[in-house]
């Protein structure tokens, strides 16, 4: 059903970078140009945020912008707060800390309230190092799914690991994950440890950045090579049968 929200302002979902570059190679002049207008702004670390401000330029003075603090400890009536700025008219972007907001970042239930109060909501285009990683490993890419971060405990992450690769056995999804970049290392060697030689593994590291780089290959390859030096890179992981 359709509302008229003329009233209202306009909630954008801002991406950012997936790394800090001298040259901007990933956020169109279109998404700088409302960056730079808006004086609301719902993050998940004010320093962080004035930073990529910076790197933006031109934009909004820091001591001008209201910034409202957005992350998983953040009450349910506190996030409804956040759109009062709306109701009276201006603008806000909900703004990630890395690549695009709401996917593996907090803020899907402000978007669902924003929805609910018929507040219109515009995602902005910007790199996502999940659809990346997936464009650069060569695994199937009609069907997949993205589970966010495995287990810490290696015993339970060994396990979801497995299961992981048994879902790709069976319907040839490709399967997505994520981990904490300090602990990059002990996932390739559980990959390694759990999954049967045919299984296909893919390491998408520090992607957009100079020193990208994409490993992907038979868990029987990756067992004769040399580990790619992923610890403490941002890095996406994927298995394919």
């Amino acid at each position: 059903m359709t509302h008229s929200t003329s009233d209202r302002g306009i909630l954008y979902l801002v991406p950012n970078t997936l790394g800090k570059t001298p040259e901007n190679n990933t956020i169109p002049d279109y998404v700088l140009r409302i960056i730079r207008r808006l004086d609301v702004l719902i993050v998940e670390n004010i320093q962080t945020a004035t930073r990529y401000l910076q790197w933006v330029g031109e934009t909004i003075p820091d001591y001008e912008i209201d910034f409202l603090l957005l992350n998983k400890k953040t009450p349910t009536h506190e996030i409804a707060s956040f759109l009062d700025p709306l109701k009276k008219g201006r603008d806000a972007g909900l703004l990630s800390e890395a690549g695009c907001p709401v996917i593996a970042d907090p803020g899907a239930e402000l978007i669902k309230m924003a929805h609910a109060r018929h507040i219109r909501v515009s995602p902005l285009v910007g790199p996502s190092s999940i659809l990346l990683a997936l464009m650069g490993s060569g695994f199937n890419g009609q069907e997949f799914a993205f589970h966010g971060y495995l287990p810490i405990d290696r015993d339970k992450r060994r396990r979801a690991i497995r299961k992981l690769e048994k879902k790709t056995r069976n319907s040839s999804q490709t399967q997505i994950f994520m981990e904490a970049p300090h602990r990059n290392d002990e996932v390739v060697k559980d990959v390694l440890a759990c999954c049967k030689n045919n299984t296909r593994f893919c390491t998408a590291t520090n992607l957009t950045l100079p020193d990208e780089q994409i490993t992907s290959a038979p868990i029987s390859q990756w067992k004769q090579a040399s580990l790619p030096a992923i610890h403490k890179k941002p890095t996406i992981f994927l298995l394919s049968s």
